[in-house]
C-alpha cells in the first residue's frame, strides 16, 4: 500500500503550531533595552540563558566555599 505524503507545511500531529510571534517596535526603545527583550527574555533563548547563570552561580559558590573554608580542606 501506497504512503500519502503529509502536506508541505504541516505540523505534526502532537503538536500545536505555536502562535506567531508580534514584532514589538517601539521608537522610544533604546539599544540596551532591545537587547534584553530579545536576547535574554526571548523564549526561545531562556533555556540557554538558564544555563550560563546556573554555571555562573555554581563557580561562584565553588569560590566562595574555597576561600571560607580552604583552610579545613589542606592538611597541616
Amino acid at each position: 500500500m501506497a504512503r500519502r505524503a503529509a502536506p508541505q507545511n504541516a505540523v505534526p500531529g502532537l503538536f500545536a503550531a505555536p502562535p506567531p510571534r508580534r514584532a514589538i517596535h517601539d521608537p522610544n526603545e533604546n539599544a540596551f533595552s532591545r537587547f534584553i527583550r530579545e536576547e535574554i527574555w526571548a523564549p526561545e533563548k531562556l533555556p540557554g540563558n538558564v544555563s550560563i547563570v546556573t554555571g555562573v552561580v555554581v563557580f561562584a559558590a565553588g569560590v566562595f566555599a574555597a576561600r571560607t573554608w580552604g583552610d579545613i580542606l589542606v592538611p597541616a
